[in-house]
């Protein structure tokens, strides 16, 4: 038991006044020598007396406020450490191609970023067991949130991930920070990077060893989800052909650096919001392994108690008092 205004209980021995004190009329009889003992009656004095006491204990206690602290309790259920890695790109706030949303006599493109993040608030809605962390970037990465048990941080943090963007997708800083996430938190025994783009960029091979170290050191599993341009380069094309003495395109190779890695790592494509869902479904179905995890019990607060308890007494008093016979002057 703790007390949040500890420095109250220093008015407790206030609580021993009624004991110290004579009732006010009981100096107006000169002399009663020769009246007769009335035990019962010197009992039921004390009694109130014991009674005012304890109301004043049980006031003071309910104001320094008495609780019992958090504890938490391991449990096993089902679930991940979910890191997510969301470019803000300012390609991000283009529409996906032929997919429309009607806003009143209007009709406008739903955006990739907006897009996104309406179906990962949903999938988070749907994980209740997860932790959840977020990074973003563009041409760096940006620290949103640690790994967090708290839904509704989450879902804030999904939902404000729009505004202003730069242009240049900076994948390496995005996902060497998503793995610094789960450094210092004890392993559940499922743990993943969701990344999800509208493109990718070079990766140095610093930054991919980098990557690999981490992600194996940390038992990290990696999806990849691309938002892939109506008409652009697929990374799942068979036929893809790279031009002679020129570099691989940028999602190809980062697409087969992620394939040199020692966790399991899968990869998406998204044309349109549907597609998106259908991606953010097959993740759902694949990370729902038993998984420990520690449940947060907040402590009970007794403040209410210690008031109900004073103001039954305090009424009890007044019910006597009432009762009392008057003085007959």
């Amino acid at each position: 038991m703790v007390f949040s205004h500890p420095w109250l209980l220093w008015l407790l021995p206030l609580a021993v006044l009624p004991l110290l004190l004579q009732r006010a009329h009981a100096k107006h009889y000169s002399w009663v020598d020769m009246l007769p003992k009335d035990p019962l009656s010197d009992l039921i004095g004390l009694i109130l007396k014991i009674l005012a006491v304890l109301t004043l204990v049980f006031i003071i206690l309910g104001l320094a406020a008495p609780h019992t602290t958090e504890t938490k309790v391991e449990r096993i259920g089902v679930g991940a450490q979910i890191a997510l890695v969301l470019d803000r790109s300012a390609s991000m706030d283009d529409p996906f191609s032929g997919t429309t949303v009607a806003t009143g006599n209007t009709t406008v493109g739903e955006t990739k970023s907006v897009a996104a993040a309406r179906l990962i608030t949903e999938f988070v809605k749907s994980r209740q067991q997860d932790m959840f962390g977020m990074i973003t970037f563009s041409n760096s990465a940006m620290y949103v949130l640690p790994l967090s048990e708290n839904k509704k941080a989450v879902i804030a943090a999904v939902q404000a991930t729009g505004g202003n963007a730069l242009f240049q997708t900076n994948i390496g800083s995005g996902l060497t920070s998503s793995a610094a996430l789960f450094d210092k938190i004890p392993d559940s025994g499922s743990r993943a990077v969701i990344l999800l783009s509208d493109g990718a960029g070079r990766v140095d091979a610093d930054t991919q060893q980098k990557i690999k170290d981490w992600f194996d050191r940390l038992h990290i599993s990696l999806y990849w989800i691309v938002l892939r341009q109506p008409g652009g380069l697929s990374i799942f094309d068979p036929n893809f052909k790279p031009v002679e003495d020129q570099p691989l395109p940028p999602e190809i190779e980062l697409n087969e650096f992620f394939k040199t890695l020692k966790t399991p790592f899968k990869a998406y494509e998204a044309e349109n919001p549907k597609s998106l869902q259908l991606a953010m479904n097959d993740i759902n179905n694949r990370e729902k392994k038993p998984i420990k995890y520690f449940e947060k019990i907040p402590g009970h607060d007794y403040s209410n108690v210690c008031f109900i308890i004073a103001a039954l007494m305090i009424a009890l008093l007044l019910g006597v008092k009432h009762l009392e016979v008057r003085t007959w002057h």
